[in-house]
């Protein structure tokens, strides 16, 4: 079952984008505040897609989808119906339909390849453009992180500051652990 067997070159183009544009809005629902996540994969899945979508073409490249249909294709004169020898061309026939048949797949690949080599290199700019997205989402994650050492140092120092203050007031009262 080919589910996208009626999609053409560029509604499988706009499909990359628009499977890329709602995982950024899902993760973006998901993780509020973190637009850099959100952006990674965006970008991410717009990679996989490109991917996944030159991989498919050149899954299908007898798809007359990809242009391999502008061209006539190669039919081979039927040589065993010929009279008196058509019986001894009978492996003639097999041999040039078998020549016919390479030359038509070839035709197809050479059709479907550089829409295959399209999705292929958007794959590559959406590669090129994660490592710089990559870095700024590690940069805001580690801010974050260094902000919430930051929180848990001032905790700590204030529980400690409280802790001192609670002994002070123990040893004040006379009070004396039990324990």
């Amino acid at each position: 079952m080919d589910i996208l067997a009626g999609v053409n070159r560029e509604w499988l183009a706009a499909l990359t984008w628009l499977a890329a544009l709602l995982a950024g809005a899902g993760v973006l629902l998901w993780r509020r505040r973190r637009a850099d996540l959100a952006a990674l994969t965006a970008v991410a899945v717009f990679l996989a897609a490109n991917v996944g979508a030159g991989i498919y073409v050149l899954n299908h490249l007898a798809d007359g989808r990809w242009g391999g249909d502008a061209q006539a294709r190669l039919v081979p004169p039927s040589l065993s119906g010929t009279p008196v020898v058509g019986q001894f061309l009978a492996p003639l026939d097999g041999a040039m339909a078998g020549m016919a048949g390479g030359v038509n797949d070839f035709i197809d690949f050479r059709a479907a390849l550089p829409v295959a080599l399209d999705f292929f290199a958007a794959a590559g700019w959406a590669l090129a453009v994660s490592v710089p997205v990559a870095l700024a989402a590690a940069a805001v994650q580690a801010g974050r992180a260094r902000r919430r050492n930051a929180e848990m140092a001032a905790w700590r120092t204030e529980v400690a500051q409280l802790r001192a203050e609670l002994d002070a007031v123990k040893r004040h009262v006379g009070y004396r652990d039990i324990f």
